[in-house]
């Protein structure tokens, strides 16, 4: 429980309460490139997609180097892999988690496919946030 203005509250409603504040009165980018992040363009721009950007480091404190780089197939270099939709949709590479049950599934294109167009596979080894862009206004009217 935590206190607000004198009142107990439980700590998800307050956490949940101060999110929804930042995101009414403040700027909340969620997808903003950090340290370590993977760009991954094998084929996003052929397929007039926005590349990917993985964030390594959300990832590794969760799971050992080996669940992804021994057990999953992830090569040790950023674009090493033919990765693509096909792969991951018959739940290869990043598909093993991100099926709907693990992790979000494939149709939230934009949380993945983040990237700048034309960015190359490489790593964010200077914390640039510009790797990322806000993706596209809806046009659904």
């Amino acid at each position: 429980m935590l206190k607000l203005f004198g009142t107990a509250v439980p700590r998800k409603f307050a956490l949940a309460g101060m999110l929804f504040l930042a995101m009414m009165f403040g700027r909340v980018e969620f997808a903003a490139a950090e340290y370590g992040d993977i760009v991954i363009n094998n084929y996003s721009d052929g397929a007039g997609m926005r590349p990917v950007v993985f964030p390594h480091w959300f990832h590794r404190v969760r799971f050992a180097c080996k669940v992804c780089h021994a057990d999953l197939g992830f090569a040790m270099k950023a674009g090493g892999n033919q990765i693509d939709m096909a792969k991951i949709l018959d739940g290869q590479f990043c598909g093993a988690c991100h099926n709907g049950t693990t992790a979000w599934a494939t149709e939230r294109c934009a949380l993945c496919h983040a990237g700048r167009a034309g960015m190359p596979s490489q790593v964010n080894k200077n914390g640039d946030p510009k790797l990322t862009e806000a993706a596209p206004a809806s046009t659904k009217k």
